[in-house]
């Protein structure tokens, strides 16, 4: 079994989901970064902080937060031993109708997750809670069973989730012995995913 509340290390290489918002608003880098702060509205973060969240270049994500905050998108401020940092801007006009669009608009659909977690290795079952059901106080967003799953690389996709959806995923992962087990005892922690609202969208195990 692996439980994960989501960390932050090396990122190995990008995910591209054809999120048809970045032909919208000029770049994927500017999409990735307007989710990022709209959806974690009371975080600050530095130049490197959020380039490593939305899995951008620094670069881009120089260009693109010079050019959110000119728009009053996000505001900023100087702190002493971080530097410059940046947070969403609540006052910004057009604030919770974009918050809006940005959080029912997403290239992330079912299907691609499915496809994505599959390069993990061979998956039995996918279920999704929390966030993607709008029961955040769910312990789990992703509930995941599989075999011979690379922990490692499944980290790695959950992550490029991450930067396209613009908020940390907390996922479970379990083996599909482990999994029957826990569901022979109602562990609470699975049972916290399907005694609630939830969307399965793979299923080999025949639940």
């Amino acid at each position: 079994m692996h439980l994960r509340k989501p960390c932050f290390g090396p990122y190995n290489r990008p995910h591209d989901f054809m999120d048809p918002l970045s032909k919208l608003f000029g770049s994927s880098a500017r999409v990735k970064l307007l989710r990022l702060f709209l959806f974690n509205e009371d975080q600050w973060y530095t130049l490197s902080e959020a380039a490593f969240r939305a899995k951008v270049s620094k670069d881009a994500a120089k260009k693109e937060l010079a050019n959110l905050f000119l728009a009053e998108v996000l505001r900023k401020k100087t702190v002493k031993g971080s530097g410059m940092i940046y947070a969403s801007n609540p006052r910004f006009t057009h604030y919770d109708p974009l918050k809006a669009f940005l959080r029912t608009a997403t290239g992330v659909t079912d299907a691609a997750i499915g496809t994505t977690l599959r390069k993990a290795g061979t998956l039995r079952l996918i279920a999704l809670s929390g966030i993607f059901t709008g029961v955040p106080e769910s312990k789990v967003d992703m509930l995941i069973v599989g075999d011979r799953l690379d922990e490692k690389v499944l980290t790695t996709l959950v992550r490029a989730l991450e930067a396209e959806l613009g908020r940390e995923l907390r996922y479970a992962c379990f083996s599909t012995e482990d999994f029957r087990y826990r569901i022979g005892v109602y562990d609470r922690l699975v049972r916290d995913v399907f005694d609630y609202p939830h969307r399965t969208i793979l299923d080999k195990i025949g639940l």
